[in-house]
């Protein structure tokens, strides 16, 4: 039977070439961090950093620490948050190095690995922008790792799987598809002997254990995730659905995606690491089913390249490989980093691809047109108006920039922001963004139109910001009827 160590690793990973490509990512990464703006998530995130809690009611709390501790540590600025993705980019490039390693790579497949790795799509855009896909894709690669490892032999690894699945947890309850996928497989497939392995019920006991705070949270909030996925599959679900095959391969990349399929094979063949194999279309059923994002397979589709790349390092045309490599990283350079300017952008596709350049751009002015209109209220309006935001990429930005605008209090009833509460009563003045004027004025006895929203490229283009005066409800029975979760 062929399996994946048919063909010793090199002792070591080939240090230098691929230590400079992980380097170089970063390097990039950093020096485009400037640019567009604050991606809408990148605000949220930066918000519930300022609330520090054990867990927010759409997200668990690691990718928010990461924002709070980012400003606190490099400044409140857009290069501050975006320290840690770049960094998180070139550890992914030396993750899946080793992974190519373990698998029985030589030092051209590590090359390869690696190079393709910080080229692709996927590895740029969490490389660039905060988003919870940044960690995720490091701490799932790293558990990845430890379970090559664990079923090539190493019980001992199953311990350091938990630990790091455990944590996993805080950024994403999702870690439990790459766990579930992999023990799916090791039941159909085997090695069935692992589960005799009293290590590998230690560290799931261990993962339970960190998580369990996590977890505590979630049962005593009456399981937000749930809420939040039954949301996001109503909302979402079927655009997700259609566009979930055409996205695995621009995620990746045609040409790593070529080599992926052959990596999928080779993790077939060898009997002990076919569970990884068994886990990607585990993974894919039960995104499809739920609806979730496209990019939820994002680990899976990076450690089937690396499998691919062992492979791919002896084939006779690896020239022409590395020429389409080549080709499709000049491609996402441009798709994924802030290399055309802000102003031309609109007018390329990038925006029909890339959700987080389109999402990127305008965010300041948002704050900036509502100011104008809080200043253009009589004054005696003025003093005890609140501005109340649709959704939480609007509440990011008017709170980033409420003390340079002098903006007045900033409420929310999207997601978490709907637990912090209503405006105080007695409050008669509303400038709402985001909501639609017809509705608004069912809830309050006046609303008049007072400006279009400008100069943003996503979601927020066109939206109103309207003036509403004298609710005809109390706020505690208004704000439960303005709830909504996405």
């Amino acid at each position: 039977m062929t399996t994946l160590t048919a063909v010793r690793p090199d002792a070591r990973i080939s240090r230098t070439p691929v230590l400079a490509i992980a380097l170089a990512t970063t390097v990039v990464l950093l020096v485009n961090s400037p640019w567009y703006g604050y991606h809408r998530d990148e605000l949220y995130f930066r918000l519930l950093g300022e609330h520090p809690r054990l867990g927010y009611f759409d997200t668990p709390p690691l990718t928010p620490m990461i924002a709070r501790v980012s400003t606190a540590v490099f400044g409140d600025t857009l290069v501050a948050l975006r320290v840690v993705p770049a960094l998180a980019a070139g550890v992914l490039v030396l993750l899946i190095a080793i992974i190519t390693r373990e698998l029985g790579g030589n030092r051209r497949a590590e090359i390869l690995a690696a190079a393709g790795t910080a080229t692709g799509m996927l590895t740029l855009v969490a490389g660039h922008t905060l988003l919870t896909l940044t960690t995720d894709l490091v701490l799932w690669t790293g558990v990845t790792l430890l379970v090559i490892r664990a079923l090539k032999g190493d019980g001992r690894q199953w311990i350091w799987v938990g630990l790091l699945a455990g944590v996993a947890t805080y950024n994403r309850d999702l870690i439990v598809m790459l766990l579930g996928g992999i023990g799916v497989g090791v039941v159909l497939c085997g090695p069935r002997e692992v589960l005799r392995d009293r290590r590998l019920w230690i560290g799931a006991a261990l993962a339970l254990l960190i998580a369990s705070p996590n977890l505590y949270y979630q049962a005593t909030h009456g399981w937000p995730q749930f809420q939040m996925a039954t949301a996001l599959r109503e909302n979402d679900g079927t655009g997700n659905r259609l566009t979930f095959v055409p996205l695995q391969v621009v995620l990746i990349g045609i040409p790593q995606a070529v080599v992926g399929v052959v990596g999928w094979r080779r993790l077939w063949r060898d009997r002990r690491l076919r569970p990884l194999a068994v886990a990607y279309p585990v993974a894919c059923a039960a995104t499809l089913f739920s609806g979730g994002r496209p990019d939820y397979t994002g680990a899976f589709l990076l450690y089937l390249f690396a499998a691919g790349c062992v492979s791919a390092a002896a084939w006779r045309r690896r020239p022409l490989l590395a020429g389409a490599l080549g080709l499709n990283a000049v491609i996402n350079i441009v798709l994924a980093l802030p290399v055309i300017p802000e102003s031309s952008l609109a007018s390329t596709p990038v925006p029909a691809v890339n959700e987080t350049a389109r999402e990127a751009v305008g965010m300041r002015g948002i704050a900036q047109q509502v100011a104008n209109v809080v200043r253009a209220l009589p004054a005696q309006d003025r003093a005890g108006a609140v501005v109340l935001a649709d959704n939480y990429g609007e509440a990011g930005a008017l709170d980033r920039w409420s003390g340079e605008f002098g903006l007045p209090r900033i409420y929310s009833s999207q997601n978490e922001l709907w637990w912090w509460g209503p405006p105080p009563e007695g409050t008669r003045v509303v400038v709402a963004v985001g909501f639609p004027l017809t509705g608004m004025s069912r809830v309050f006895g006046q609303c008049a139109h007072a400006a279009t929203v400008q100069g943003v490229i996503g979601e927020e283009e066109g939206r109103s910001v309207i003036v509403c005066r004298d609710p005809r409800l109390s706020w505690p029975e208004l704000w439960p009827r303005m709830r909504h979760y996405d």
